[in-house]
């Protein structure tokens, strides 16, 4: 993650797994190395392959399907914009609505995958390495090829309590958060953070359960920490604790994202 640039992550699955309900809070761009992913929300249902991506528009949630590639290998690297880029960036010559939902792009070219790299890589370098303007312009160039395939994202706008929760949860993850601290940093009382909570369908509770594993799958996901460094790195201090709260989130235990080879190592 770099602030006011975005975020990226390359996810590697050794197992073929279903996500029920998995969040998606911002736009994001995927890119298929290996293997195949499909998501479904609502009635609608998007598929790609190695070497194909996907656009998904943000505060929606779909359910998610990683399988994995001939090899035994699901791989894919992810995109995510900070929002300061999509709020400035203006599409020329183009009228494409919003995207709603996802829109996948077929068969992706070097040109793209390029830029994409690009755009990587100024996510990971320092301001020395690659000076912020120069990384902010990376990550514009991919909104641009995607306004060339009619994709473009809403610009950020008033959200509802609960996105706005979820984000203030994600920005400090492993806190120890309280229901009177919360409402205190969103300006509100604790009642009245319960009611509109309760009105949008949604409890403190399952929120920061929800932030914290989703976060933890991509952990599992992206990097090579131990079962027991994510638990903390999510706020968890027993690992058990963490593993049997995981797999009542998403139906199978944490090490299942690696595989048994990876997991047993």
């Amino acid at each position: 993650m770099r602030p006011g640039v975005g975020l990226t992550a390359n996810v590697v699955q050794r197992s073929a797994l279903r996500f029920s309900n998995v969040v998606v809070d911002s736009p994001a761009l995927i890119v298929l190395r290996h293997g195949a992913k499909s998501l479904q929300s609502g009635g609608r249902r998007w598929a790609v392959h190695g070497g194909d991506a996907i656009a998904i528009a943000g505060g929606q949630s779909f359910d998610v399907w990683n399988r994995l590639s001939g090899d035994g290998l699901f791989e894919a690297r992810w995109v995510v914009w900070d929002p300061s880029i999509l709020e400035r960036y203006e599409p020329q010559g183009r009228s494409a609505r919003p995207l709603a939902g996802a829109a996948a792009l077929k068969g992706v070219g070097a040109e793209f995958a390029g830029a994409v790299d690009r755009a990587v890589a100024a996510v990971a370098c320092t301001a020395e390495v690659v000076p912020d303007d120069v990384a902010r312009h990376r990550l514009a160039e991919l909104l641009v090829w995607l306004a060339a395939a009619n994709i473009r994202f809403s610009r950020p706008r008033a959200t509802s309590v609960v996105s706005r929760l979820r984000a203030l949860l994600a920005a400090s993850i492993s806190e120890a958060w309280t229901m009177p601290e919360v409402a205190a940093r969103l300006a509100m009382s604790e009642a009245t953070l319960r009611r509109r909570l309760r009105a949008e369908g949604a409890s403190f509770n399952e929120l920061l359960a929800d932030v914290r594993m989703s976060f933890a799958m991509t952990l599992l996901q992206s990097t090579d920490r131990s079962v027991a460094h994510i638990a903390s790195d999510v706020g968890y201090e027993s690992a058990s604790r963490f593993a049997i709260r995981f797999r009542e989130r998403f139906g199978f235990a944490p090490t299942a994202i690696r595989g048994h080879r990876r997991s047993s190592a």
